[in-house]
């Protein structure tokens, strides 16, 4: 019996996450990240998606996107397809990379969707790699904070148009954001 079709509603927006193959690394050095970049922006052109967040791990990586026309599947396919065939030819290597298909929780409001892209640039920090989402050259925040120029394929505008017209006051309130998540939650001493 084959796996329940996805559904991927055009317009919806989705947190996205695939995992490495026997809980392994997806990417192995600079080269294999940079490669996934190339064609993430390969993907986003084709189905004309809308990446408000991204991080790269290690062992997994995670996306916020809007699917204007939908194309979810078709275009993770493409991307993780790629990315599989062009890492394991780097390396010398066959096989899988990744460990399952993907996964996609869809977000259903702007207080969601902020919620997502803070967890997902938080994702570093909170796994203890580096001690800020700005030291992680391999997520959006920096773009997004303006610390460097936004890959084109990233939705900074949009995203930081939910924060106000105004682009300076915009990053401001975007850092600010991302670092209230970093803090504890009052009587838990955990972040939330």
């Amino acid at each position: 019996m084959g796996r329940e079709r996805r559904t991927d509603e055009p317009g919806g927006v989705y947190h996205v996450t695939c995992r490495g193959n026997n809980r392994g690394p997806v990417f192995a050095d600079e080269g294999d990240r940079l490669l996934f970049i190339d064609l993430l922006g390969r993907s986003v052109e084709r189905y004309q998606w809308l990446v408000f967040a991204h991080c790269l791990m290690t062992t997994h990586y995670h996306l916020v996107i809007q699917i204007p026309s939908g194309g979810l599947s078709a275009g993770m396919c493409l991307l993780n397809g790629d990315f599989a065939r062009k890492a394991n030819k780097r390396h010398g290597r066959g096989g899988h990379v990744f460990h399952d298909r993907f996964a996609a929780a869809r977000i259903a409001h702007a207080g969601h969707l902020l919620e997502a892209c803070r967890y997902v640039v938080l994702n570093p920090v909170r796994a203890g790699i580096c001690d800020s989402p700005e030291s992680w050259r391999w997520s959006s925040y920096r773009a997004c904070a303006g610390l460097e120029f936004a890959p084109s394929f990233l939705a900074e505008s949009q995203l930081l148009g939910l924060f106000g017209s105004n682009a300076d006051r915009a990053r401001r309130a975007y850092r600010a954001f991302v670092r209230e998540g970093r803090e504890p939650v009052p009587g838990t001493g955990s972040n939330p």
